[in-house]
């Protein structure tokens, strides 16, 4: 059985050392995020996780969820025990506002939870993480009424919330949606449709569902800018706002999947139930997409925190497993073989999952800390940066974070050689979690061109030039330290491969719009590589400064500098690969007919 120790150490490193969130106390918010604070959450959280969540990942995944003849569903054995324990402890209350029942503690540790629950048991972090996006839309859109309605008891637990976009006939492109919202004449609508992909749309762990529904109104254009967002409650509220009648919304089946067997995706059919509108008719697509950007960020975590989990037993079965011997002569002569781990091709796969995992952590937790300033920063310059910053890397977050985090999971299961395509051992249920990642809340094709077709022209370029000078300056800085410049020349260099490849794209795009689209994907990872490699400077800089005197840890620090040099020399030369691959543009691409890819009989 797979095991999950929580990186709390790791975390402790980035959230107080690198990010040092201390230094934000003034702000509102961060006032009671004290190092105490900060260190009993990471900790209790890394603990909770480790204990309660990881034990039933591999028992949800072999079990499932259940669909019963009457459209209810329930989760696998031991999921609603540890939801309710989730519920006391309080920890989905962790960063939401105060003035609804939460803590209003920094987005950052609410991060931190994200991933060591995502971590543990992807399948059922996705319960209270779909309820936090759902929140976020409320909270933005919602009116008062609805926001004292529903907001409380989602926030503690009482309730879930889903998204429904996506239909049998269209995914990415909403604008062909059917669902229909007709007006009832007392301010509420009838919904009728079919919404396919719910994530945890059905299940046993609350007394309602809050299902916001994205549906057009009657006349509405027929396209995204007719599109209204809709509250669709599972159970109709009484006078004192307790669940009473079922609404017009069932599950209709279970989708059989590759993946998250633990948590219920669902087909939900709309029968004339009664929804109610979140914010302006036809600007529903605007308000789910605070939901959405809010997934995507989370759905970036997953990407490496399958990576993570996946590594962990990577890294004990190589220092168990014995197999041939060590290329410089035995390593363990008493013993008839070596572990596995002294091979330079192990060592490879673990060490490119080991700085991947470290710096996509550390990235992520700099995005938290982006949302809390763009809300909560002293001035309007500073909101706007951090409002421009955390636009500009979502998708590389989503995108680049989980395409990696899932060739990381590959290669942890390569390890293991034959066991690891074996049940028992769990590696392959570590990939095929981590694989949705790429798909679900936007497939990262998508957030590719996202990324190429409106962010990097965003304010007139104003986001990536942000981006490019506030990595010139680390690098400047760096390359006074002679233990930081050797990394800091590299990364320099990919950051020129980036500049490059940017300057290609507005000097050919706009004349043939399909040298955008065939060099976005090879654009996302460069920036991807760029991004970590960025992060990696900045903990070799806490690390180096902490290795001049005689740290406790200090085996510790060395490995971040070792790790450093490693992704510098490893991963960021791979940037002028793929600038070669975006400027070879799209005429060979697009080239042949359609005819011409049929197989020949």
């Amino acid at each position: 059985m797979p095991t999950y120790t929580a990186p709390t150490r790791d975390t402790r490193f980035i959230v107080n050392e690198v990010l040092d969130l201390a230094s934000y106390g003034n702000l509102p918010g961060f006032e009671n995020a004290s190092p105490d604070m900060i260190d009993t959450v990471i900790n209790e959280a890394g603990k909770f996780c480790a204990e309660v969540l990881a034990p039933i990942n591999q028992a949800g995944d072999e079990h499932g969820c259940t669909r019963h003849e009457d459209g209810s569903v329930t989760t696998p054995p031991g999921f609603k025990e540890a939801y309710q324990a989730y519920v006391e402890s309080g920890w989905g209350t962790l960063a939401q506002p105060e003035e609804f029942g939460g803590q209003g503690l920094p987005h950052v540790l609410g991060f931190v939870l994200e991933e060591y629950t995502g971590t543990a048991n992807q399948a059922f972090a996705m319960y209270p993480g779909l309820t936090a996006g759902a929140i976020s839309a409320i909270l933005a859109k919602g009116s008062d009424e609805q926001k004292a309605m529903y907001v409380p008891k989602m926030i503690s637990g009482e309730w879930s919330g889903t998204m429904n976009l996506t239909e049998p006939h269209c995914g990415t492109d909403l604008g062909m949606i059917r669902t229909k919202a007709v007006p009832n004449g007392d301010g509420t609508y009838a919904i009728t449709g079919t919404k396919i992909f719910i994530s945890a749309g059905e299940h046993d762990l609350t007394s309602n569902i809050i299902h916001l529904v994205l549906a057009k109104t009657p006349g509405a254009p027929d396209s995204t800018k007719g599109i209204s967002l809709f509250i669709v409650p599972k159970f109709l509220l009484d006078a004192d706002g307790n669940p009473a009648e079922r609404n017009g919304v069932t599950c209709g089946s279970i989708e059989k999947k590759m993946g998250i067997h633990g948590n219920a995706t669902c087909l939900l059919n709309y029968d004339g139930a009664t929804g109610y509108m979140v914010g302006e008719e036809n600007k529903g697509l605007a308000a789910m997409f605070i939901m959405m950007n809010a997934a995507r960020l989370g759905v970036g975590i997953q990407g490496y925190a399958q990576a993570e989990v996946a590594y962990q037993n990577a890294v004990n079965y190589a220092l168990d497993r014995r197999q041939g011997r060590a290329l410089t002569g035995p390593a363990d002569p008493a013993a008839k073989a070596d572990p596995i781990f002294v091979h330079p091709d192990v060592r490879r796969m673990l060490m490119d999952a080991k700085v991947f995992t470290e710096a996509m952590r550390a990235l992520c937790l700099w995005g938290a800390l982006q949302v809390d300033l763009t809300h909560k920063a002293q001035t309007a310059e500073e909101r706007e940066m951090a409002d421009m910053l955390i636009g500009l890397m979502t998708p590389v977050i989503k995108g680049y974070g989980t395409d990696k985090g899932y060739d990381i999971a590959n290669n942890m299961q390569q390890v293991y050689g034959g066991h690891g395509y074996v049940r028992e051992w769990g590696m392959e249920q570590f990939v095929r979690d981590s694989r949705i990642a790429m798909i679900y809340e936007g497939a990262n094709g998508v957030q590719a061109m996202d990324l190429c077709g409106r962010k990097l022209a965003m304010n007139g370029g104003k986001a990536i030039q942000a981006f490019f000078a506030m990595i010139d300056e680390e690098i400047a800085a760096a390359k006074q330290d002679e233990t930081l410049k050797p990394i800091a020349e590299r990364l320099e260099k990919a950051l020129g491969e980036q500049k490059a490849a940017t300057m290609w794209f507005m000097q050919n795009a706009m004349a043939n719009p399909n040298h955008l689209g065939a060099g976005a994907h090879h654009y996302m990872h460069i920036m991807g590589i760029v991004t970590l490699g960025f992060f990696w400077l900045k903990m070799a800089k806490v690390a180096a400064a902490k290795l001049v005197g005689e740290p406790e840890d200090k085996a510790f620090y060395e490995a971040k500098l070792v790790s450093a040099n490693y992704y510098a020399e490893r991963f960021l030369p791979d940037a002028g690969a793929l600038r070669r691959k975006l400027e070879a543009g799209s005429d060979y691409m697009m080239k042949l007919p359609a005819e011409a890819f049929a197989t020949a009989a």
